[in-house]
């Protein structure tokens, strides 16, 4: 039977330029890459050289820390480019693919008939074991963890978050071959929403499946297990994007590392906000490029307006990017009488525009600024309006500013990660950048337990 949570605290923004259930064809991109910083906590060594030809599913680097944990290419080709920053951070790993693909022959399987360390020597042999996630910390995982449950949220509910259910079509047979296979290893939780009709969630075998009502951020995986299994100090759960289950069913059902998935462009500065398949590691301008309005400055974004990075068109889609978002950048705006205007086209929470008497449901095109300063943190009760989660959000955040670590634990910093925190950071009065706090927080505490 079917378990519906209902959750009251959240807000839904509703912005323009939402995708449209179309799939387009991106332009096809020579050079793909992968980003180390796209599995948090990684510590990359870089295995191949440039001027190397790889096949799709050899290992571009490892995890320092544990030299197991491979991370395979998109795409088979030569290596022209092991991009670096400062202090010689590896930033990027980068292919030109070759016309014809060729793959690593992983060899299909019937997952059903293997137990659960042969599923994780299949997913570590393949390069798609760090694509998984754990909390605490929030971090890519480690074959040595023992997880008490693995969850999957399907429910992708951020302001113009790309569909899951839409990704999911003619991917229901891979969809249903991951789920199988995380099963093996740990008992497996499906989240979903209350509108996902697909047969392909609803129904989904060898998981237990929840239904999650409620306002955003009920998508969070973080903010699932917070209600259904929430993380003590020393237990763990495995956390994975509902892709890369998808990824993980194309491994076991064809044998090959297939990384291709549909990746929605949205907002208010794109001419046709759709569905373009991509390959993770494509190329941003791909998408961007031609299909941006022009007239004045915009910022691009590797993900969501909540989470996501700002980036370039030279920039490359992370692992676990679905939607590429523009809106416009706003340095260059000119309002006459600044803050005093009723700003009916501008979104408030605390009904400071009049733009409220407009309904809920209107649709905003916001831009990138900040509009203030920081300030002191306000202890207003403003994180617990939008945070689902049995913890005192402004208390922990005080903690981690502090440095109290007792205190973090006792107020349950090991069940969060940082996007937990983006519409506490998008409502706060104090224009605190929350998630950056709850990152660094999550770090130092994990290099203390280390």
């Amino acid at each position: 039977m079917v378990k519906v949570i209902k959750l009251r605290k959240g807000l839904d923004i509703h912005l323009k330029g939402a995708a449209e259930p179309d799939l387009q064809k991106a332009l096809q991109g020579g050079v793909y890459a992968l980003t180390p910083e796209s599995f948090c906590g990684l510590v990359p060594k870089v295995v191949v050289r440039e001027g190397d030809h790889v096949r799709a599913g050899d290992a571009l680097f490892v995890n320092k820390l544990c030299p197991d944990v491979r991370f395979a290419s998109p795409v088979s080709g030569k290596v022209i480019a092991v991009e670096r920053g400062e202090r010689r951070k590896v930033l990027s790993v980068q292919v030109k693919a070759d016309e014809k693909q060729e793959f690593v022959d992983f060899g299909g399987v019937n997952v059903s008939q293997l137990d659960g360390e042969q599923v994780k020597q299949k997913l570590l042999e393949s390069g798609l074991f760090g694509f998984i996630n754990q909390l605490p910390y929030a971090v890519s995982t480690t074959p040595d963890t023992q997880p008490k449950a693995i969850f999957v949220s399907a429910l992708r509910d951020k302001p113009l978050a790309a569909d899951f259910e839409f990704e999911l079509k003619d991917n229901e047979k891979d969809f249903q071959t991951g789920l199988t296979a995380l099963s093996k290893m740990a008992k497996t939780y499906l989240g979903i929403g209350a509108k996902q009709t697909a047969q392909a969630l609803t129904d989904a075998a060898d998981v237990e499946v929840n239904v999650f009502d409620g306002p955003c951020p009920a998508g969070n995986v973080g903010v699932q297990v917070n209600h259904i299994a929430p993380v003590n100090k020393g237990e763990v759960v495995w956390t994975v994007d509902p892709m890369v289950v998808v990824f993980i069913g194309r491994l076991f059902n064809n044998g090959h590392v297939d990384l291709r998935r549909k990746v929605a462009l949205a907002g208010s500065e794109v001419l046709n906000p759709a569905y373009y398949d991509v390959m993770v590691g494509q190329r941003v301008g791909d998408l961007t490029d031609e299909n941006v309005k022009d007239g004045h400055k915009v910022r691009i974004i590797n993900g969501n307006v909540l989470t996501g990075k700002p980036c370039k068109a030279d920039d490359f889609l992370g692992a676990f990017t679905s939607e590429v978002t523009v809106i416009p950048e706003g340095d260059d705006a000119d309002e006459m009488l600044g803050w005093i205007m009723p700003r009916l086209n501008q979104f408030s929470v605390n009904r400071s525009y009049f733009s409220w008497l407009f309904g809920k449901k209107r649709e905003y095109a916001p831009d990138a600024r900040i509009k203030g300063g920081e300030r002191h943190i306000i202890m207003s009760g403003e994180y617990d309006r939008v945070l689902p989660m049995d913890i005192f959000g402004e208390y922990l955040i005080k903690a981690i500013i502090t440095g109290d670590i007792d205190r973090q634990e006792q107020l349950g910093i090991y069940e969060v990660s940082p996007e937990d925190f983006a519409l506490a950071e998008f409502v706060d009065s104090s224009k605190l950048e929350l998630q950056a706090i709850v990152r660094k927080g999550l770090d130092i505490l994990r290099k203390e337990n280390a």
